[in-house]
């Protein structure tokens, strides 16, 4: 069976990187657009990390501007 950790993804680098290195993670993976009006959202994703990181918590987030154009910029 496939899982996650069979993948890669891009950086923002764009270099390409196996998912296998957050293995014994707790990951949550998520889909946004920056431009959009739930751009807030970002400051309890923020905040969620600031508490747990120590534990082993990471975001994985994945822009997209296929939210009628809402996330159109660059890595910077």
């Amino acid at each position: 069976m496939t899982s996650l950790y069979d993948f890669s993804v891009l950086n923002q680098d764009n270099q390409e990187t196996p998912l296998e290195t957050y293995r014994g993670k707790v990951l949550l993976v998520v889909n946004t657009a920056t431009g959009c009006g739930l751009t807030p959202q970002y400051q309890g994703l923020q905040e969620l990390y600031e508490r747990y990181q120590d534990q082993g918590f990471e975001i994985l987030d994945f822009p997209c501007n296929q939210f009628m154009g809402q996330a159109p910029g660059s890595a910077e």
